[in-house]
C-alpha cells in the first residue's frame, strides 16, 4: 500500500509543477521616494522668489504615489548645491498653492491618482514663495543664490535634489511713486514720480546696471495681465505715459514695476523684477467726442436742372468715428438737422432749397457711442 501512495506522488509531482509555472524571484519592497523634480523654476519679484514645479506621481522604482510627505526647499550660496543642508523651508503638502492643468485647482496632498492616458492632462503644479534676507542682498550684478527642492515621502525620505536654478541677488528699486490713471480723450493716462536716479544713487548700484519701467494691465474678471509698455527709466521728473490698445466702456487695472536690467558682456541682458505698486482702478468711459469737422464748402449747382447744393468738408480721423450730422438754417431761423441719418463719408447733397433763398450750414462728427461734437464753422450758399 506504502508503495502504491510513493508512486501515485512521484507521478503527480511533475503535473503540480507544470500547472503552476516557473515562480519569479521576489520583488524587493518599493522605498516610496518620490522622483524628483526636473521642471523646478525660480522667478524673483522684489525681494520674493517665487518657485514653482510639477508635484511628482511616481516614485523612483516608477511606482504610483497617493501621497507626499514635506517638501524641503533649498537655497545657497554655492553655484550648485551637493545637498540641502538646512533647508529655509519645509513646506506640507496642503500649505503649497497648487493646481492642475488644464486650469484646475487642487492641493499637493490631494493629488489624484493618474491613469496613463490621462496624466499628462492632469500633471499637478506646486508653488512656494521665498524671501530673499536682507544680508544676501547686493549692490553687485553677478552675484546668485542657488534654489532647488527635494521632495519627501511620508516617512521624510526623498531620493535627492530637483533641478537647479540661480537667481540674481542684486537689489532693486521700489516701484514707482504717485502712480496713478486718469480717462482722456486720447487714452487712458498713466502718471507716476520717475525718481529712479535718486533711489539708484542712494542704493549705490554698480555701473553696467540700468533701471526700466514695466507698465502691465488686466481687465476686471481676469487674472491675466497685458504688458502695456517698457520704457527707459530717468529724464523729466515725472513720466505720462498713454495707453490707447484698450476697449471703451470696461474697467481696468494698471500696475507698475521697477526694472533692474544687467549687462551682461556676451550675454542677453538679465532683468529682475522689482516690486508691483497697488493696482489702481480705471473705468474706461468715453464721454469724449470726436473732432470738430474743419474745412467745410458749400457749392451751388442747378442751372438747367433741379437747384441744389453739394457740401464737401476734411475727413475727421478718430478711429471711433461713426459719421456725421448736418445742419442748416435760413437768415433769422433756428439751426436744424436735415440729414435723416449718419453721413457716412465726408460729402453730403441737399436738394431741399428754393431760389432766392440763402442758406448756412455746418456739420458735426458722431462715434460709435453716440458722443457728438461741436458744430463746424458755418458756410454759406445762395440760391439764384
Amino acid at each position: 500500500m506504502k508503495l502504491c501512495l510513493k508512486l501515485f506522488i512521484a507521478a503527480a509531482l511533475p503535473l503540480l509543477l507544470l500547472a503552476c509555472g516557473t515562480m519569479a524571484p521576489p520583488r524587493p519592497p518599493s522605498l516610496d521616494l518620490p522622483t524628483p523634480p526636473k521642471d523646478f523654476r525660480a522667478v524673483r519679484k522684489g525681494d520674493h522668489v517665487i518657485l514653482t514645479w510639477s508635484v511628482p506621481d511616481r516614485t523612483t522604482d516608477r511606482q504610483i504615489i497617493h501621497r507626499v510627505g514635506l517638501t524641503e526647499i533649498c537655497r545657497g550660496v554655492e553655484p550648485e548645491l551637493a545637498k540641502c543642508g538646512t533647508p529655509v523651508a519645509q513646506a506640507k503638502p496642503e500649505s503649497l498653492a497648487t493646481k492642475s492643468s488644464p486650469e484646475k485647482s487642487s492641493t499637493a496632498q490631494k493629488s489624484p491618482q493618474k491613469s496613463p492616458a490621462k496624466k499628462s492632462a492632469e500633471k499637478t503644479t506646486a508653488s512656494y514663495t521665498d524671501t530673499l534676507p536682507d544680508s544676501s542682498l547686493t549692490n553687485n550684478p553677478s552675484t546668485t543664490v542657488t534654489y532647488a527642492i527635494e521632495v519627501l515621502n511620508e516617512d521624510g525620505h526623498g531620493a535627492g535634489l530637483s533641478n537647479q536654478v540661480r537667481v540674481p541677488t542684486i537689489r532693486t528699486l521700489p516701484p514707482p511713486q504717485d502712480f496713478a490713471a486718469k480717462v482722456t480723450s486720447r487714452g487712458i493716462d498713466l502718471i507716476w514720480t520717475n525718481d529712479v536716479s535718486a533711489k539708484a544713487a542712494k542704493s549705490q548700484s554698480a555701473s553696467g546696471v540700468n533701471y526700466a519701467y514695466r507698465i502691465c494691465r488686466r481687465q476686471e474678471g481676469s487674472q491675466d495681465s497685458v504688458l502695456v509698455a517698457n520704457i527707459p527709466a530717468g529724464g523729466a521728473p515725472s513720466i505720462t505715459l498713454t495707453d490707447s490698445n484698450f476697449e471703451w466702456e470696461k474697467t481696468y487695472y494698471y500696475r507698475a514695476e521697477t526694472v533692474t536690467v544687467i549687462a551682461q558682456p556676451g550675454k542677453p541682458e538679465l532683468s529682475v523684477d522689482g516690486a508691483d505698486t497697488p493696482e489702481v482702478k480705471v473705468f474706461a468711459d468715453d464721454v469724449f467726442p470726436p473732432a470738430v469737422p474743419a474745412g467745410l464748402q458749400a457749392v451751388f449747382s442747378g442751372t438747367g436742372q433741379q437747384p441744389f447744393v453739394d457740401l464737401i468738408w476734411a475727413p475727421v480721423t478718430d478711429m471711433d468715428l461713426d459719421g456725421y450730422d448736418v445742419y442748416r438754417r435760413e437768415e433769422g431761423t433756428p439751426v436744424a438737422k436735415i440729414s435723416q441719418q449718419l453721413v457716412k463719408t465726408p460729402a453730403y447733397r441737399d436738394e431741399n432749397v428754393a431760389p432766392g433763398k440763402t442758406y448756412f450750414y455746418s456739420v458735426s462728427a458722431v462715434d460709435l457711442r453716440g458722443n457728438e461734437s461741436a458744430r463746424s464753422e458755418e458756410t454759406s450758399e445762395r440760391i439764384p
